[in-house]
């Protein structure tokens, strides 16, 4: 395969914590065992035997143009920068307007833990999935296994809890369908009960209740994107964990350093 791929290199609204905590101007620039995360993502992807060049979306030109770290990433290619959108929906569907090609991989710059072997076979499991878009998801028993002390996002379904992995797959154009749903979805976020209303109040009430099935939950959404969405499982813990508080910093780094 030889997809490209979209890495969402933003800032949130109001800064970063991880940013200011290093004195940096943008989180993806914080260095993670020796070298900065960016450099980590860019490098693993363009190790994979899947991915073959992209786009990166943020973080703003001012903070690109004064470092040195997006000069030799950029000045070498094969990935080239544009300018973030509102927000990581808004960016997300920007970038995937520069780009012809589907399917189209989507994930972030503060995945430092990222291995070329994670990438490929995500990609691989995803690509065959009849479904517009492909989500990965790391089960949650391997991520609590392997790193007991990290606080991580965990959605629980009935049948199984899982982790988010920031690995995304764009199958077809229909998928972009659910990234538009995750806009509208951003939109909402200081009226929660429009969103629930949006749902629907059975399944936030199975959900709650541990008996809502993933697939079921996809379903739903895909109703709502007005697209086909999969998941694919994601056997490898270091998937779960992104680098964006300095207590992921840290677990990072020892990760890092014990291999």
């Amino acid at each position: 395969m030889n997809l490209p791929a979209i890495v969402l290199a933003g800032e949130r609204p109001g800064g970063n914590p991880l940013a200011r905590a290093f004195g940096l101007p943008a989180g993806v620039l914080v260095d993670v065992a020796g070298k900065p995360c960016v450099t980590r993502v860019i490098e693993t992807l363009v190790a994979s035997r899947s991915i073959s060049g992209g786009v990166i979306c943020g973080p703003v030109e001012s903070i690109v143009s004064a470092s040195p770290v997006f000069a030799e990433l950029l000045g070498r290619g094969p990935f080239r920068w544009i300018p973030p959108a509102r927000g990581p929906a808004d960016s997300a569907l920007a970038a995937l307007e520069q780009l012809a090609e589907r399917p189209v991989l989507l994930t972030a710059a503060d995945h430092a833990l990222l291995t070329p072997e994670i990438v490929d076979t995500f990609t691989a499991l995803a690509a065959v999935r009849d479904a517009d878009f492909v989500v990965g998801l790391v089960p949650w028993p391997l991520v609590q296994a392997a790193y007991p002390e990290s606080r991580r996002t965990v959605l629980k379904f009935a049948g199984g809890a899982y982790c988010g992995s920031n690995l995304y797959l764009v199958r077809t154009a229909a998928g972009a369908g659910l990234i538009d749903l995750w806009r509208d979805f951003q939109a909402l976020r200081k009226q929660p009960w429009k969103m629930a209303r949006a749902i629907g109040p059975g399944t936030l009430l199975s959900y709650l209740l541990g008996r809502l099935h993933i697939e079921t939950a996809l379903l739903r959404i895909g109703d709502l994107a007005g697209c086909r969405i999969e998941h694919v499982e994601i056997l490898n813990p270091r998937a779960a964990v992104d680098v964006d508080s300095v207590a992921d910093h840290a677990l990072a780094e020892r990760i890092l350093s014990a291999c």
